[in-house]
């Protein structure tokens, strides 16, 4: 039996992840509910979360913005994949490229011949099968071309480097324009019912009482509502990914513009590169078990391009996630409902997915506990997926004698990820759910890249001749670069499409 719609939704706290809230449920959500979101001026958003994987333009595909206009507002640049730089050991690089390898066959998929034939020492590594990597690598950009049939100028995959800070202001412009409400002001206090405490209205420092029905929040690590208020509790994942310091601070642009991210390992940490239009982003992750401050710094302020366009920021954080995502009538999203570190760009994704799990699992004022249930079990799953993968990059480090990369190299990991490990061993084999976010090419790169290497390869394989797989392995070579031939550069193309006009 349904106890009516709810009407009043509330948003606690503005940046990425509030006004991705409000653009999406302003859009969306339309049957007489109000969106109201309050934020203070006096409480600075977190801001470094600048690079994305692909599933972003589904969201803005779903609000319905234009992919030049936002970049143009944003300063955006486009993104292949990710660069990781000394993971394996000092001197290592791979790429992380999204979108497809190769061509899968019918008996087995694409890296399986490919392991084949790379274990037999006659081919080259799996980056050249990749029109993401082999661009890349190249500086090269284009959107996929959906008009070139089976070539793989149609499988190019995208996302985007951008100021987090202006896609706030973007979407804000775009929330308003759609009816969400903004409120400026500090909460002081939390209301909440006495009968079962769900939350019903907060409290502004002008004495305003702002009541609603569903309270999102997006308030940061600080969890106002989630754990201040509810006590929801938090699960403690620095065991598996210890670092928990990071050092931020913009640089000048260099050329070429790269159409990727770069991460850098360091000798307690990893540093990330994310350009941008009008700048560079750059950010020094490191565990302060193995690593003062001070160097920490030091280390960041030595490797940048181009010449410090601020003073450096340094912020805190513990990994891990909320017990509870959804707690009574309260939904946390963002940093408010846990913390990965940016390893994979993962953080605006979680916000993403937390919102259009939300807008699926939409409650009535029954606010029903099978939904809520449901919702927490699917924002599980995400996470330890995620986990799973960032531990992989530690766990599988070669630095030996750094005391911070020898201690995640040793430290015990969790079951789910041994598993995934020693079936790829065996025979190459990555047997994945349909619901997880990083793909068997994702695995298979991340972990050949960093040299965890496969025994056997699938049996199939052999059912055609050594010669016949190396001519197919060579084709797909050869047309990727012939097609990346035909790109223009990451710089050419931004210029044409999205360039923001200069100030």
């Amino acid at each position: 039996m349904s106890l009516g719609l709810v009407k009043k939704v509330v948003i606690v706290g503005g940046g990425t992840s509030g006004w991705m809230t409000a653009a999406a449920m302003s859009t969306l959500i339309s049957n007489g509910c109000e969106i109201r979101l309050i934020e203070s001026d006096e409480i600075s958003t977190i801001g470094v979360g600048e690079a994305t994987i692909p599933v972003i333009r589904g969201f803005n595909d779903l609000i319905g913005i234009d992919e030049n206009e936002f970049l143009r507002n944003t300063q955006g640049t486009f993104k292949l994949g990710i660069e990781f730089v000394n993971w394996g050991k000092p001197g290592d690089s791979y790429l992380h490229g999204f979108g497809v390898i190769g061509r899968d066959q019918m008996l087995a998929r694409f890296y399986h011949y490919w392991l084949k034939m790379y274990q037999e020492g006659k081919a080259p590594n799996i980056e050249d099968y990749s029109i993401n990597t082999a661009a890349a690598r190249q500086f090269k950009f284009m959107r996929a071309d959906r008009e070139s049939g089976d070539s793989p100028l149609a499988d190019i995959s995208h996302a985007f480097h951008f100021d987090a800070s202006l896609y706030a202001k973007y979407l804000r412009r775009v929330s308003e324009s759609r009816g969400a409400i903004r409120t400026e002001g500090r909460i002081i206090k939390v209301e909440q019912r006495a009968s079962d405490g769900y939350v019903e209205a907060v409290v502004l420092h002008s004495g305003e009482r702002i009541e609603g029905d569903l309270f999102i929040d997006c308030s940061g690590f600080r969890g106002l509502l989630i754990e201040e208020t509810l006590k929801t509790g938090f699960e403690d994942w620095s065991h598996y990914l210890p670092c928990d310091r990071a050092i931020a601070v913009p640089c000048a642009s260099v050329s070429p513009l790269l159409p990727y991210t770069r991460s850098t390992a360091h000798k307690a940490g990893w540093q990330w590169r994310i350009p941008l239009q009008h700048r560079i982003g750059n950010g020094h992750v490191y565990c302060s078990q193995f690593m003062q401050e001070a160097e920490a710094e030091d280390i960041l302020m030595n490797n940048l391009d181009g010449k410090a366009l601020a003073h450096p920021r340094h912020l805190t954080f513990k990994a891990g996630k909320r017990k509870l995502a959804w707690n009574r009538n309260v939904v946390s999203i963002g940093l408010a409902g846990g913390f990965m570190e940016p390893l994979e760009s993962t953080s605006i994704h979680l916000v993403q997915t937390g919102i259009t799990r939300l807008l699926m699992m939409f409650p009535h004022m029954g606010f029903e506990q099978a939904d809520i249930d449901a919702f927490n079990r699917a924002n599980d799953e995400e996470y330890i997926g995620i986990r799973d993968f960032l531990i992989l990059h530690y766990k599988l480090n070669q630095r030996v004698g750094d005391p911070f990369w020898d201690y995640c190299r040793n430290m015990p990991i969790p079951d789910t990820l041994q598993r995934r490990m020693d079936l790829y061993q065996s025979n190459g084999r990555l047997l994945l759910s349909r619901d997880e976010l990083f793909t068997e090419t994702s695995w298979i790169q991340v972990m050949h890249g960093q040299g965890l290497r496969s025994k056997g390869y699938h049996p199939l394989v052999d059912q055609r001749t050594p010669e016949e797989i190396e001519g197919f392995l060579n084709n797909v070579k050869d047309v990727v670069q012939r097609c990346v031939d035909h790109m223009p550069t990451h710089e050419e193309y931004i210029a044409a499409q999205c360039a923001t006009e200069k100030m």
